[in-house]
């Protein structure tokens, strides 16, 4: 039995797979980079009016840089959503092995929350505009047990969180001391 094609929704996977990379700050051609396929493939599927006749094969490339599990895609053109990538302690248990290197240099409940044994969604570095070299690591932290619902819930609440932190702008106020005086 074959799918029928003309029910996909594409421009719904072009809008999620647009939405995802840039939750994740990642260029076309960073995505492009690291799914091992061209840039104009990513175009491809971020377009709304492309309908190619069957499922390319970048799509299930992007799936994992996007943060989803394989089939994710697919599910999002037959109405679905995509399902967010299981994540393990063992991630948390190895940023936790550096903990004692990190004891000297950061405060400790920062290496509180970073030994905690709730499971690790997501991080990233952002680099602070106005700032050279200034940056800003965030980690994220799920609840133990979530269920995927709760996951995903999360993991949407943390790319709203992202973008925001994303847009801030250099202020032409003055600025304050690094102390908050």
């Amino acid at each position: 039995m074959t799918e029928d094609r003309t029910k996909l929704q594409w421009p719904k996977l072009a809008t999620a797979i647009r939405a995802a990379r840039e939750a994740r700050g990642l260029s076309q051609v960073t995505l492009a980079e690291r799914a091992g396929i061209s840039e104009g493939s990513v175009q491809n599927l971020e377009d709304p009016a492309r309908r190619p006749g069957r499922i390319p094969p970048s799509l299930a490339k992007v799936e994992p840089h996007l943060g989803w599990a394989e089939g994710s895609g697919l599910a999002i053109l037959r109405g679905g959503d995509p399902t967010p990538i299981p994540v393990t302690h063992d991630v948390s248990a190895s940023l936790r092995g550096g903990s004692d290197r990190l004891r000297g240099k950061l405060p400790l409940r920062i290496v509180d929350e970073l030994e905690s044994n709730d499971p690790l969604l997501d991080s990233q570095v952002i680099q602070l505009p106005g700032a050279d070299g200034v940056r800003m690591t965030v980690v994220v932290h799920g609840t133990p047990d979530a269920t995927p619902e709760e996951i995903q819930k999360a993991l949407l609440a943390w790319r709203r969180a992202e973008r925001n932190l994303r847009r801030l702008s250099d202020d032409d106020d003055e600025p304050q001391a690094a102390n908050g005086a």
